[in-house]
């Protein structure tokens, strides 16, 4: 059977990472980030692969019908990550709903002791970016007020901004007022 272009990928179902301790990561989530503790699978084996391997799997409420979960692998090597990928690269986004739950965030995330990046501003939405217990970097986003408008200005010029990136290996300026302000540029 063929893929038909009407059938399309409706949403991510979860995105899964490793942790170091699943209570540890439920708990953190529920307490900093207000997500709610979904459910929680164990085996002795993977039901994918067959092989036997011990794990604790558990889901949490990310909102909008989105589902983070975690993967607690107590017979495996200490998890790592690639040394070869600058920390910042590997992280997850939540969107949050406007710059005064942002802040409020920050500020709850600092009173409970987590060092808090930003607020950056990406011209399009505005950043705060922190750690989890097991290292994974997180970042929440709002909008900005004027999203909209620059995301049409973006939309314009994706494809040769893509082009100009595939050939050069070199940052195409075409959008280079997102970050302006931000980079002192402006």
């Amino acid at each position: 059977m063929t893929v038909q272009p009407d059938q399309k990928i409706e949403r991510i179902h979860h995105v899964a990472y490793r942790c170091k301790d699943a209570k540890e990561t439920v708990n953190w989530y529920v307490d900093n980030l207000n997500m709610g503790f979904v459910l929680a699978i164990a085996e002795d084996k993977v039901p994918s692969t067959h092989e036997p391997d011990p794990y604790m799997h558990v889901f949490l409420d990310a909102g909008a019908g989105n589902v983070l979960a975690f993967f607690e692998l107590p017979t495996k090597p200490e998890m790592g990550r690639d040394p070869n990928t600058p920390v910042w690269v590997q992280h997850i986004a939540f969107k949050v709903k406007d710059r005064d739950t942002l802040v409020a965030y920050k500020e709850r995330l600092e009173k409970n002791g987590i060092k808090v990046l930003g607020v950056t501003d990406h011209s399009i939405f505005h950043s705060i970016y922190f750690f989890d217990p097991n290292g994974h970097r997180i970042e929440l986003a709002c909008p900005d007020p004027a999203e909209e408008e620059m995301l049409r200005k973006l939309d314009a010029v994706k494809w040769e901004m893509l082009e100009e990136w595939s050939k050069t290996k070199r940052a195409p300026q075409h959008a280079a007022w997102l970050h302006a302000k931000e980079l002192g540029k402006a």
